[in-house]
């Protein structure tokens, strides 16, 4: 075996700043992961810990001299590493523990799209089955889906096709690589529970950890490594949907706390190349963050190609941010630009509406959920709706819910954006109060209601209060006009909603629903905690308020709307 293609430098310290020295920009994140680098080599040894510079160069060398590329235009070619590929796998295979096995047992490699992640964990993981020293390995690559696993265990398997030398050692299987001098073998795993029993890996390769929606495979995997002296857990992954109930963002999280210094885990190696918040997506420097790679495996031009989709198409932006940015969002698919929507701060008062025409829209959802009551007012002396949006929640689980969930609601409160309703469950007779307080400042031409969630309350607004109430079903042909017409209104700087913070956490929560027909209808997708009730409501509120001006395709008043 050649000796990997090192610089020849005087210490640890220098050999890792020569190969993570780069020109690029670097994001937070990224910045974080090399100086945490850079300072293990002065901190880690005062713990018993020493670095193995032969250990982790015998990584890279296995990988330059044996590993070739399967795919692409580099199929057939070796695989030389880049000088960060270098670094994170000397600083991850090289530490030592007092007792000789290495200190790091999870890598956490978080990258934009294609700059190599899996191709990179498929060489480690054809390492980890041959040279580690570890009789009877078990390597196993594990996602969401089999076809997923099967990603890193096929170019695991080209490697070995490729490689006379590495062939004479492996029976190559379709699913299966067995080393038989060593017992040992290399497998792609699905996420069902029942086919994870019984395994002691030496290796777990665990791709797209953002797609996991439960700890099955986590939890199955990690706790099977008893029997194993120094197991290496390589977590590889973008970003994906923020949820904190999900495993991929819970070890994302961990991950960033050992960056911040809030957590000290010295078993978790993490390098985390991200854009930041506030940058320009369409900005070089912002694409250079998140892909350290740029310009080797994916090129500017690819990127560009996606920011400029991304640019005219915003519901392609989150994917964008996502796949190239590396930035977690809130939901799959973004409908509305939040630029657009910060645009639209402008003071709502009142005060100054008293006796002005307006729409309400009421989405009461559930009685243990979120609940809002939306007040539209349209122009009159200008051209801009005006929007004020009122939203409830059960006292008793507001505090809960916000430890748990992160969402500031005792802020929102204090500045008047929820209100919460006395009990464990909304108390629809204060919301029937703010009604009748409203009816009487305003001239309530209509009140809009979603007629499967609130039926008896809007019975009692006609009955008690006098309003004229007219349904508004949520489906694709009733939804659809107004949210596209509120969609225009935001980019066009038409509506004013008064900086509601509640309402913008909202905004940017909500994605939209397509039917074949090319109507769209918002959603709030698989995250229940991402309310978006007062979107709704101020939807259903646009829904009769575009009639104001003779402008709408609506059925007229008193007509259900299907």
């Amino acid at each position: 075996m050649t000796t990997a293609t090192l610089p020849a430098v005087d210490s640890d310290v220098e050999i890792m700043a020569k190969l993570l020295a780069t020109d690029r920009a670097l994001g937070e994140y990224e910045q974080l992961a090399r100086f945490r680098i850079l300072k293990s080599h002065k901190e880690l040894p005062a713990k018993g810990n020493w670095f193995d510079y032969e250990a982790g160069a015998r990584v890279i060398s296995f990988i330059e001299n044996f590993c070739k590329h399967g795919k692409g235009e580099w199929s057939g070619r070796p695989m030389l590493l880049e000088g960060w590929q270098k670094a994170i796998i000397l600083q991850a295979f090289g530490w030592k523990r007092p007792d000789g096995y290495r200190l790091y047992r999870t890598m956490w490699l978080e990258l934009g799209r294609k700059n190599g992640k899996s191709a990179l964990a498929s060489a480690l993981g054809v390492y980890l089955l041959l040279a580690d020293h570890e009789p009877g390995a078990e390597v196993y690559s594990s996602a969401t889906k089999r076809d997923q696993a099967r990603i890193v265990f096929d170019a695991a398997k080209d490697m070995i096709n490729q490689s006379p030398a590495l062939k004479e050692y492996v029976q190559v299987q379709r699913a299966n690589l067995n080393v038989l001098r060593t017992r040992s073998k290399f497998e792609p795993l699905s996420s069902e529970g029942d086919t994870l029993d019984g395994l002691s890996p030496h290796g777990n390769i665990i791709d797209e950890l953002h797609s996991h929606k439960n700890r099955v495979v986590w939890d199955k995997l990690i706790t099977a490594q008893a029997a194993r002296r120094q197991p290496m857990n390589l977590l590889i992954t973008t970003a994906g949907i923020y949820d904190p109930e999900q495993i991929g963002w819970q070890l994302h999280d961990h991950a960033v706390q050992i960056l911040n210094e809030k957590v000290e885990d010295d078993s978790w190696f993490v390098w985390i190349s991200a854009s930041d918040l506030g940058d320009d997506p369409y900005e070089l420097s912002t694409w250079e963050k998140a892909n350290p790679n740029l310009g080797v495996s994916i090129y500017p031009s690819f990127i560009q190609q996606r920011a400029s989709e991304a640019l005219s198409q915003p519901s392609s932006l989150n994917a964008f941010q996502r796949l190239h940015l590396n930035q977690w969002t809130q939901q799959l698919e973004r409908w509305l630009d939040m630029n657009d929507w910060d645009a639209c701060n402008a003071p709502v008062d009142l005060g100054a509406l008293e006796e002005r025409d307006c729409y309400m829209g009421l989405d009461l959802s559930s009685k243990l959920d979120l609940t809002a009551l939306a007040l539209l007012f349209p122009p009159e002396e200008d051209d801009i709706w005006r929007l004020w949006v009122q939203s409830y929640i059960p006292e008793e689980s507001m505090a809960e819910r916000e430890r748990t969930e992160h969402i500031p609601y005792s802020l929102w409160e204090r500045e008047g954006w929820i209100t919460p309703t006395e009990g464990d469950v909304i108390d629809y007779d204060w919301i029937l109060k703010d009604i009748n307080e409203f009816a009487d400042r305003f001239n309530v031409l209509e009140m809009a209601y979603d007629p499967w969630s609130c039926q008896q309350t809007a019975l009692r607004c006609r009955d008690d209060i006098g309003l004229h109430v007219v349904p508004v079903r949520q489906g694709f042909m009733s939804l659809s006009e107004p949210t596209k017409e509120f969609e225009r209104l935001v980019v066009s700087t038409k509506l004013a909603h008064g900086g509601n913070a509640c309402l913008t956490w909202q905004a940017n929560n909500v994605s939209v629903r397509h039917d074949p027909a090319g109507n769209i209808k918002p959603d709030k997708g698989k995250t229940a905690k991402h309310k978006i009730d007062g979107i709704v409501a101020s939807i259903i509120a646009l829904a009769r308020g575009s009639l104001y001006d003779g402008g709408s395709i609506y059925e007229d008043e008193g007509i259900m709307v299907l």
